[in-house]
């Protein structure tokens, strides 16, 4: 029988609610009649449907990796709750009849073998291939370079607004003039810079949110604050990006290139070109620190966001994955990990600090104590030394302002007047513990452990950043990381 885990299913799934439907398709005994292949790569049921329907239901596992689910039934989800709760019968141990591979089987994978070789084959004449193009290569070029200029008339204009706003302070920001600049940003969406239209959306929202926050002192320097910041960022991003885009055109070099500035603009990686341009690691094995759910109004999605630790280097990295709030129902969403995570093919973005990763196939594995040695071995036994490397990177007017570390502590506890709580290193040196703006709240779960032995001698995740109301580097906590496990402080 094909040994599958619960964590593996549930990755396949296109949300957390279809891993619920197919748990009761599974308790309610749903299927009729389940049967295998004799080589244990085909597996397939009846499954009780609405009223007297009765679905065909199949899994191939031809690919272990990347099994494929197949139902008669109408749902538009892929895998549907049918084929979940197949696989979730794997889990089960019950007889399954023997039975044959259908020839429709067979044929869509003699298809889809035939489609691997062809690609396989185009990768291996690529080279003759871009001889042969060069008839439409300066096409190409040409409008690159078009998309090029168009960005620069639109960053022009971008630096317009922000000097404006410069000379006449964000207080200007409200009324009929957030209508003027909810249209400049939709203009922006014309040059090509979905990047900066999404900051001076946010500025938007956060001096909307500044005018119902009224004369609440605390919110409202804390938004003036946040306002100011992404002010900074946007008037930061316009600079270096005209700089880069018209070097770029000096040069003749329009193609993308390994540069953070291309996403910020708005640009899309795809992972063949990161692969291409050098920014990937194989086999890479990868734990799941923390993960958490935001909702991003300046982008109109839900952000699924998961720290990761390299288990072999150690390098904290970021997955995000983007659902529009308009199509939440057929964007699979992502969910947390408790496995170990092996990846055959780990792609990079560029930039610096916890870089973005993402990857398209992946194997789990159970996590022992050898694996959270190795987690707890990459810890930093100094306060200074994670401070030092977070101010290097948070310096950065383009950082997220969050910089993921580990920090190996003696003590985590109140301070004389229980007011605040902070870390201790083995060194006896301090850093505060808070949350920062915008993130789920964690300091206060630290006084919900079930065990008061995990503020002592443990190790902690969390992401430094800088407090402008406390005017210093602060702690985050995400998660403590004992000898066993990774205990989440965010859900």
């Amino acid at each position: 029988m094909k040994h599958l885990t619960e964590q593996q299913i549930a990755a396949m799934a296109p949300n957390a609610s279809a891993v619920a439907n197919a748990k009761k398709i599974v308790k309610s005994g749903g299927f009729t009649h389940l049967a295998r292949s004799a080589d244990d790569t085909f597996y397939m049921g009846d499954c009780k449907g609405s009223g007297s329907s009765v679905y065909s239901v199949s899994v191939d596992f031809i690919d272990e990796a990347a099994p494929v689910c197949r139902c008669s039934c109408p749902s538009r989800q892929f895998p549907c709750k049918h084929g979940l709760a197949l696989m979730f019968k794997l889990l089960e141990d019950e007889p399954w009849e023997t039975c044959e591979i259908p020839q429709t089987i067979l044929d869509k994978r003699a298809r889809k073998e035939a489609r691997e070789e062809k690609k396989e084959e185009k990768g291996r004449t690529d080279g003759e291939a871009k001889k042969s193009t060069k008839a439409s290569k300066p096409a190409s070029l040409a409008a690159r370079t078009k998309k090029l200029k168009k960005q620069l008339d639109g960053l022009a204009m971008a630096e317009s607004m922000v000097n404006e706003l410069l000379d006449a302070g964000l207080s200007t920001l409200k009324g009929s003039s957030l209508k003027t600049y909810q249209d400049l940003a939709k203009q922006l969406g014309d040059y090509y810079l979905p990047g900066p239209e999404r900051l001076i959306r946010t500025l938007i929202l956060q001096m909307q949110d500044l005018e119902k926050a009224g004369v609440e002192n605390g919110i409202r320097e804390r938004g003036i604050a946040e306002s100011a910041g992404t002010l900074v960022r946007l008037r930061a991003l316009i600079r270096k990006s005209r700089a880069w885009l018209t070097e770029k055109l000096e040069q003749g070099n329009v193609e993308d290139e390994n540069s953070v500035l291309y996403e910020e603009l708005g640009g899309i990686w795809t992972l063949d070109r990161l692969n291409e341009l050098g920014l990937k690691k194989e086999n890479a094995r990868l734990l799941q620190l923390s993960f958490q759910e935001s909702c991003d109004m300046a982008r109109k999605e839900l952000v699924d966001q998961g720290w990761w630790i390299d288990l072999d280097s150690g390098e904290l990295s970021v997955t995000c994955h983007y659902r529009p709030l308009k199509a939440l129902k057929y964007v699979k969403e992502e969910d947390s990990v408790s496995d170990m995570v092996r990846v055959p093919c780990l792609s990079y973005y560029p930039g610096t600090g916890n870089r973005r990763i993402r990857w398209d196939r992946q194997e789990f594995e159970p996590i022992t104590s050898a694996v959270m040695s190795e987690v707890r071995a990459h810890a930093c036994a100094s306060v200074k030394e994670a401070v030092k490397a977070a101010k290097n990177e948070l310096k950065n007017t383009l950082s997220s302002g969050r910089y993921g570390c580990l920090l190996s502590y003696a003590l985590i506890g109140h301070s004389a007047d229980e007011t605040t709580l902070g870390l201790m290193d083995h060194d006896n040196t301090a850093i505060r513990l808070a949350d920062r703006p915008g993130d789920q709240p964690g300091v206060f779960r630290l006084n919900q452990l079930p065990d008061p032995g995990f503020l002592e001698n443990q190790v902690l995740f969390g992401v430094l950043w800088h407090s402008t109301e406390l005017h210093a580097i602060c702690l985050h906590p995400y998660a403590v990381i004992t000898d066993q496990t990774v205990v989440r402080l965010l859900y």
